[in-house]
């Protein structure tokens, strides 16, 4: 029964590894049992080039009367949602796609810009809840980057 525990001890390894585990019995023995791990794929990297945008596309929600309204901030510049003041430094988007992603580093105060912010770092636009704000009454996430106009602006 020994070898009951290594199986089970393999079994959870691998979920936590992402790797597959092959059991083979040799003549139905209890000490021909062989545990093999084996890597079920390959890391797979691949590298976007992001370049900055001139502003961003933002999205705000006010959860209390469920007024929903879209702004556009360039880099470096501010602007007021409610008792929110929205900070953006820049606005990145990948070099070969400028409507497909963004990233747009936020600070976010709520009231005046004293104290803490409520919020501040990167916000992702396909991902909006991997670094949200959390905040009681107000929403804000990103839609996308602003580009300039010869390169086609949305």
């Amino acid at each position: 029964m020994k070898w009951l525990g290594a199986i089970a001890f393999a079994l959870c390894a691998s979920a936590a590894g992402a790797q597959e585990i092959v059991i083979e019995e040799l003549d139905g023995l209890e000490d021909g049992i062989t545990l093999r791990q084996t890597p079920i794929f390959e890391e797979i990297v691949e590298e976007v080039r992001a370049v900055p945008g001139t502003g961003a596309i933002l999205r705000g929600l006010d959860k209390m009367s469920g007024q929903v309204e879209d702004f556009e901030l360039q880099n470096g510049y501010s602007i007021g949602f409610g008792n929110l003041r929205v900070d953006l430094a820049e606005c990145r988007h990948p070099d070969d796609n400028p409507t497909g992603e963004a990233y747009a580093f936020l600070t976010i105060f709520d009231g005046p810009a004293v104290g803490d912010p409520a919020f501040q770092g990167w916000m992702i636009a396909s991902s909006p809840a991997l670094s949200a704000m959390d905040h009681a009454r107000y929403d804000v996430w990103v839609l996308r980057c602003t580009t300039d106009a010869a390169e086609g602006t949305e």
